[in-house]
């Protein structure tokens, strides 16, 4: 048996349909030369029969174990991956057909050790994924980095899509937080090593996120919270970009108060965002050519806003009673 070039290594958690929905699209890749591993978080509802049926249609190993995070069984995948490189995907990813191709093409030309590419919507994503796709990659909501083609000083890339090289695994051990940032602290700690990193703007997937407004605030909520479990490594990590979600939720409470104490003061602070939710819907409508898209996407953006502030307040406040 030939050794693949590359390994494809899915953490999963009770997520049976994704996983079906992500193995038929890989099913459809133009360049093939890889592995699929899906490591098995502990589940209480498996994927072993998803799994099963695509046997025939993909080179394909299953592997179940105790519930460890999704960090740790990506090391686990990591350790029983046989490719040159190893390859990331959340497990609510669809992949489109092109993906490996635009990979192999870019590293033969590119020296890089390590990659990210972006995340898109795609045309069959309900209207709330669209909204949350758009408020996600938005320039008036994450400054239009995440996953973009413009960054920020050196590139770290995200671990719903990305790639290692199998060295930088042997070398950094892989990630050594189980959740809550740990692909950024990865990311970070694989640049320290002194490995390259890069975007690869055509290596994108098509990421769902979550599929209604309360799943999409738990996992915002989640993220603001993993940024400062991050700090406690790095502190150089949590810059003033990271607060204006604290600074828009903390606006947003003050501007209600005063307009029932004030409400002449108060209607000029609402309507501050009230002009932002403008211009969130104008342009989401003019990115997705979509009315009820863009109506959404100002759902989307002000419970991405308030779900990511309150986070990094909570997770900040026990952070600093516990010294």
């Amino acid at each position: 048996m030939t050794t693949p070039k590359y390994s494809i290594i899915i953490p999963v958690y009770n997520r049976p349909d994704e996983i079906g929905e992500l193995l038929e699209s890989l099913t459809h890749q133009t360049f093939i030369d890889f592995e699929v591993l899906i490591v098995e978080d502990g589940s209480t509802i498996n994927c072993k029969q998803q799994v099963a049926s695509y046997r025939s249609k993909l080179s394909i190993e299953y592997y179940y174990k105790e519930n460890s995070g999704q960090g740790f069984s990506r090391n686990y995948g990591f350790e029983r991956a046989k490719g040159d490189w190893l390859i990331v995907f959340d497990s609510d990813c669809l992949i489109p057909p092109h993906y490996f191709q635009a990979v192999n093409e870019y590293l033969e030309s590119h020296n890089l050790d390590a990659y990210g590419g972006p995340d898109k919507a795609a045309n069959d994503f309900t209207l709330v994924q669209k909204a949350i796709s758009y408020s996600m990659t938005s320039f008036f909501t994450t400054g239009g980095i995440r996953g973009g083609e413009k960054h920020v000083g050196t590139f770290h890339p995200r671990s719903f899509n990305m790639g290692i090289r199998k060295e930088v695994f042997e070398k950094t051990g892989g990630y050594i937080l189980p959740k809550k940032g740990e692909d950024i602290e990865f990311s970070i700690r694989i640049i320290e090593n002194g490995f390259k990193t890069g975007l690869i703007p055509e290596a994108f997937v098509y990421h769902k996120r979550r599929t209604n407004f309360l799943q999409f605030f738990k996992q915002l909520h989640f993220f603001g919270t993993a940024r400062i479990n991050v700090f406690r490594f790095y502190k150089s990590e949590l810059k003033l970009l990271h607060f204006f979600p604290s600074a828009f939720l903390i606006g947003l409470v003050g501007s209600l108060i005063t307009s029932f104490i004030y409400p002449a003061y108060g209607k000029w602070l609402l309507g501050a965002y009230g002009l932002y939710a403008t211009v969130i819907l104008v342009h989401s409508m003019i990115k997705t050519k979509n009315l009820f898209v863009g109506v959404l996407s100002v759902v989307a953006a002000f419970t991405q806003l308030v779900a990511y502030g309150m986070g990094l307040i909570k997770e900040g406040l026990i952070y600093l009673l516990r010294g």
